[in-house]
């Protein structure tokens, strides 16, 4: 089954976005992209935010949005979405909702609020009018020199040549590549048996924190070293070491020995999901 065209891909600048147009552009889908910081000199490209509210004067016309940007976002900009002819949505949220959930820090709290309410109201505008929808929760999401999350792990060990982290680095990760999750949207908006359904995308490999820093040092070519410390004192070296860890927060850390781990078989199973394993390369 094909993507209903026109397209639109909203968020286009985010991680995700350029592997998804990159794509859509290879399988002959000549798609809008929407941004608030769109590249200059772009005719595809429109200049908007989801919370305008003439967004529907500035929209295409699109059958089939993708939705990049925080699904938090997104329900203020159904309205106009549906106006100007969106009937399948394919949105991203993040496994964030459950594993910050009850996290200590106020902040990833309220974003694991943000996002569950952001889900709820995105499926209930569309299945009130009409809209096929499908809901697509990554998890730790990389894309080499890119991301915030094992890109900053890059960053601090060409910085410091060594890992510190607390306790041994037992929790379980499944990293999973951008260009990976671009290819499961288009896949998702193929397929009929993914409409109206949420799924969990996790990574092909299940690593320990400590096995997926080694991944990252071989990676940069360079041998692993990590040291472990008790938990209070590398509170302390974060601290002092905030100003090369923009956006590290002690309860990361206190998370470096819990399992976030999904299953992801029923997106084997409805639309070929098939992850490449975790082997960065810097």
């Amino acid at each position: 089954m094909k993507i209903d065209s026109p397209v639109l891909v909203t968020g286009a600048t985010s991680l995700v976005g350029g592997f998804l147009l990159a794509r859509l552009a290879a399988d002959g889908c000549d798609a809008a992209a929407l941004s608030r910081r769109p590249p200059p000199n772009e005719p595809r490209w429109i200049e908007a935010d989801l919370s305008w509210p003439d967004l529907e004067a500035a929209l295409p016309f699109a059958h089939t949005v993708f939705a990049l940007s925080p699904i938090w976002s997104l329900p203020q900009a159904l309205h106009a979405l549906k106006a100007r002819g969106m009937t399948r949505l394919v949105a991203f949220s993040s496994t964030s909702r459950f594993t910050k959930e009850h996290s200590p820090d106020a902040d990833e709290r309220e974003t694991a609020r943000n996002l569950a309410d952001g889900e709820a109201l995105t499926i209930g505008f569309c299945e009130a009018n009409d809209v096929a929808w499908t809901i697509l929760r990554p998890t730790l999401i990389y894309a080499e020199g890119r991301d915030g999350n094992v890109s900053r792990l890059a960053g601090l060990i060409r910085k410091l040549g060594v890992v510190p982290q607390p306790g041994a680095g037992a929790g379980l990760r499944q990293p999973v590549h951008a260009d990976d999750l671009a290819a499961a949207a288009i896949a998702a908006a193929h397929e009929p048996a993914a409409r109206n359904r949420a799924y969990d995308l996790s990574g092909a490999e299940t690593l320990t924190y400590r096995a997926m820093a080694e991944r990252v040092f071989e990676g940069l070519g360079k041998a692993p070293r990590i040291v472990s410390l008790p938990p209070a004192l590398w509170a302390l070296g974060l601290k002092l070491a905030a100003p090369l860890l923009p956006g590290a927060t002690a309860a990361m850390g206190a998370r470096m020995d819990s399992d976030l781990t999904f299953d992801h078989s029923a997106a084997v199973r409805d639309f070929g999901w098939s992850p490449r394993p975790f082997r960065p390369r810097f």
